[in-house]
């Protein structure tokens, strides 16, 4: 019995070590950068329910992406823990370049006011969450969906969701003007 039962293992280490040293014929590794980039739209897609089809700021999703879990805390400005404005201004500063002052309400004060139905990919959402004044700031990054620090933490909200839908104020796109002035020199 034991020599049956260690032919029967010898064979089967036999098989197993030709198994691993075959050859496979040599397979593209790298994608075309079009169909990556393709695939990374479809996976950000699923994960933040946000149709990433038309858009044309992957830096943007990848952004948020990258920061969404990160635990919020007043006056955070790390990864480990941030508040609303303090998200915002570094979104603002590592996608687009530009440097956006640093809590909502003065933020507000740099905008051209939107509409909800106006909003496009980029541009921010202001809230008045039991207060007469503006305190609570987002990124809109479309399908009504936005990017933001919320007690929560970093995460991405509906603005049809009865909450947010109660205290959104107003959408807001940096003025011209602003983006002058911010832009680092020499661009």
């Amino acid at each position: 019995m034991k020599k049956i039962l260690l032919i029967v293992v010898l064979f089967f280490s036999v098989l197993a070590t030709q198994a691993q040293t075959k050859t496979v014929p040599n397979q593209p590794v790298d994608k075309p950068a079009d169909e990556q980039e393709s695939l990374a739209k479809d996976y950000l897609s699923q994960i933040m329910k946000v149709a990433l089809s038309a858009t044309s700021n992957m830096k943007l999703f990848h952004f948020v992406y990258d920061w969404i879990g990160t635990p919020y805390r007043f006056g955070g400005h790390s990864r480990k823990g941030i508040d609303c404005s303090a998200f915002t201004k570094q979104l603002y500063s590592d996608v687009f370049n530009l440097d956006i002052k640093s809590n909502s309400r003065d933020i507000f004060s740099m905008v051209n006011p939107v509409g909800k139905d106006e909003l496009k990919e980029g541009d921010l959402v202001f809230f008045k969450i039991h207060s007469r004044r503006i305190s609570h700031v987002g990124i809109y990054l479309g399908d009504n969906r936005f990017a933001h620090a919320s007690s929560e933490g970093v995460k991405i909200s509906s603005l049809d969701d009865a909450y947010y839908s109660r205290y959104f104020y107003k959408g807001g796109r940096v003025l011209d003007e602003f983006k002058k002035e911010l832009e680092p020199s020499g661009q």
